[in-house]
């Protein structure tokens, strides 16, 4: 077993269902706590907020017909494993369309640890040098091997904070409003359709 491997079991006994992730962020919350080391009223805030988005997408996210079919056409097993926290919001946006891809066939599991929690796990799957959430790890269930990583957000809002970046202002409130407005109109199709290439790519491995 490689060190990534061994990294990777460790961090399944680490992890959580969603809806045990979902139960064990709402119990922080009535404590008034986030998840994560530091503790803040803007994250407990940003929680709140996560809270209703994700039970929002919950009840609202549908996968089309053609991405059923594709999901449904996948033989190999996989976990897949997302690195999170509650006081994100790309999480709240993106988490809860990861776990109605994953019901769409059984051989496909969903399995949350956060971040500040599994710190090796992260700095294996940084972005840009970033320890940015989610992310996504791709692994054979079989033999636990990694198979790629996503995240932790589709192109097109990565490209939208990406132009934000490049700006004088940098990551402003507008940037954050943009980015949940953009996820508002995608619907949650960027994220079915580039995890589902992922995951086609990972039966040809």
């Amino acid at each position: 077993m490689t060190a990534t491997e061994t990294l990777i079991e460790k961090s399944l006994q680490n992890s959580h269902s969603y809806a045990d992730y979902r139960q064990h962020v709402t119990a922080l919350l009535e404590q008034g706590l986030s998840t994560g080391n530091t503790q803040s009223e803007a994250l407990t805030h940003y929680t709140t907020l996560n809270e209703a988005r994700m039970n929002r997408l919950d009840k609202t996210i549908h996968l089309t017909d053609e991405a059923t079919q594709r999901l449904k056409a996948l033989n190999k097993e996989h976990i897949l494993l997302v690195i999170t926290e509650g006081w994100c919001g790309d999480a709240a946006q993106i988490v809860p369309v990861i776990n109605k891809l994953v019901e769409a066939n059984d051989k496909l599991s969903l399995r949350l640890v956060l971040r500040d929690e599994n710190e090796a796990l992260m700095d294996e799957y940084l972005t840009n040098g970033a320890r940015s959430i989610p992310k996504l790890v791709l692994v054979e269930k079989d033999t636990l091997t990694a198979r790629g990583s996503w995240g932790p957000r589709p192109h097109g809002g990565a490209a939208l904070i990406a132009d934000y970046k490049a700006r004088p202002e940098g990551i402003n409130e507008e940037a954050k409003t943009e980015l949940q407005k953009w996820y508002l109109h995608d619907k949650g199709q960027s994220t079915v359709e580039e995890i589902t290439l992922l995951l086609e790519n990972s039966e040809n491995m």
